[in-house]
């Protein structure tokens, strides 16, 4: 058995399998102890380790996600978005010959945690998932660690690099989408937890809206939670109360709302796409499980993670100063979630 066989057992990236064999921190107790128990089963003897490293393998880059109770919750490393994200950078970081070491911390305390953190174990520079915190708690990390890379937010005013994908053009693609095939009556379902990735989406679904002199109706706005995948009673009740004035297509700020979306009309035997389209962002695993398929917006993860580590070994073997802003465009998926209004 290898290290690949026991983090594809656990469901974790390398890294967090060899950080728990070895000892370090950096994994959580519970995926530790599951990593062990996995090695003990499958009888796993590591290879004797090499004396002498080269200067890459001695560089330790850390990947830092800050949990919160609306969007990064401490279950983060389970969710579809999150989990392909640290898996693109794990490899990213492991093709080039670098150490990755993953930290999940309480954003109440990110300060003190990530001085623990580099006291414990000092890092060449950190991969930041961003995508909560505010631009404060930002600076205070870049002061600590000059060689940072936020990922999933932007503050476009703070000599930082950050790498995020075009949220304001996916909207307005997904709603593009729906206005071609003929929707007019289009709602908005939009997260309870707002974060900047949220609100520009919002921006670009309004300007394609705009564009096409189409206005959401008041009521055709609804809420619901952007991680909590169920029927959704709030917005159930919301619907029912709408009775005859239903809207043809919603757009959802994210694919697990979408998914919760779809439950709560099934549950009210309202057809989706044919009663009311509905169309996702983020193309997660699950958007192609739920039924119907989801129509949603991709994200390049894979070219964010790259593009993440290119960056930070930049910086750190060619000294380079510039500090960066980089969108990457998203892509519309269309499967079977979204009709045309007139397809009864």
């Amino acid at each position: 058995m290898k290290i690949d066989d026991i983090a594809r057992i656990a469901e974790v990236s390398k890294s967090a399998v060899s950080l728990a064999l070895n000892g370090k921190p950096g994994v959580s107790q519970e995926t530790r102890e599951r990593i062990l128990k996995i090695a003990e089963k499958h009888k796993y003897n590591p290879r004797p380790s090499s004396k002498i490293q080269n200067n890459k393998q001695s560089k330790i880059f850390r990947f830092v996600a800050c949990t919160h109770t609306g969007i990064i919750t401490e279950q983060y490393q389970s969710q579809s978005f999150f989990m392909e994200l640290i898996k693109n950078i794990d490899q990213s970081f492991t093709s080039k010959g670098y150490s990755l070491i993953i930290s999940s911390i309480n954003v109440d305390s990110l300060e003190q945690e990530i001085t623990n953190l580099e006291k414990q174990q000092s890092s060449s520079g950190i991969l930041m998932l961003g995508t909560n915190l505010t631009e404060g708690q930002i600076k205070s990390v870049a002061k600590l660690q000059p060689n940072l890379v936020v990922l999933d937010t932007c503050f476009e005013t703070l000599g930082i690099n950050f790498i995020v994908m075009n949220n304001v053009l996916g909207a307005y693609q997904a709603g593009e989408y729906l206005i071609e095939l003929g929707h007019k009556k289009i709602g908005y379902v939009e997260s309870t937890s707002r974060m900047y990735n949220f609100d520009m989406r919002k921006k670009g679904f309004q300007k394609v809206m705009t564009e096409n002199n189409l206005m959401f109706q008041p009521e055709h706005t609804f809420q619901t939670s952007p991680t909590d995948v169920s029927v959704q009673e709030a917005f159930k009740q919301s619907i029912l109360n709408l009775k005859g004035n239903l809207p043809t297509a919603l757009f959802c700020e994210c694919d697990y709302m979408a998914i919760s979306v779809i439950k709560t009309l099934n549950e009210l035997n309202i057809n989706v796409p044919h009663d009311i389209s509905v169309i996702g962002f983020d193309n997660i695993a699950e958007s192609q499980i739920i039924s119907p398929e989801l129509t949603t917006i991709h994200v390049k993860k894979d070219k964010i993670s790259s593009l993440a580590v290119e960056k930070l070994i930049r910086e750190i073997d060619h000294n380079e100063d510039d500090k960066m802003k980089i969108f990457v465009d998203t892509e519309l998926i269309i499967r079977k979630s979204c009709c045309s209004p007139n397809e009864k």
